[in-house]
């Protein structure tokens, strides 16, 4: 079966928008290879979690600041797809 995705975001802080934009490029980039992603609003606030599955790939209070995209499709692709060129995202 093929993976699902999970971006735990605050609504309170306004990062919907955010966490739809990472689903895009997650879905557009790995469209074969996902089940989904799913956009979770958080109860806890300044919360943005990337998982995938039981994997935690991102953490913002962790990291220190939010992901670019190309940092998450890299280590999704290390999960799911390991022997993928990202092509500009590998760069």
């Amino acid at each position: 079966m093929k993976p699902t995705i999970e971006i735990e975001y605050c609504p309170k802080c306004g990062w919907l928008l955010r966490a739809a934009w990472m689903a895009q490029e997650l879905l557009t980039t790995f469209t074969d290879d996902l089940h989904a992603v799913q956009l979770k609003p958080s109860e806890v606030a300044g919360r943005y979690l990337i998982t995938l599955g039981d994997e935690l790939l991102w953490d913002r209070k962790r990291e220190g600041h939010f992901p670019e995209p190309k940092e998450i499709k890299q280590r999704v692709r290390d999960i799911i797809v390991p022997d993928r060129n990202l092509g500009h995202s590998d760069r």
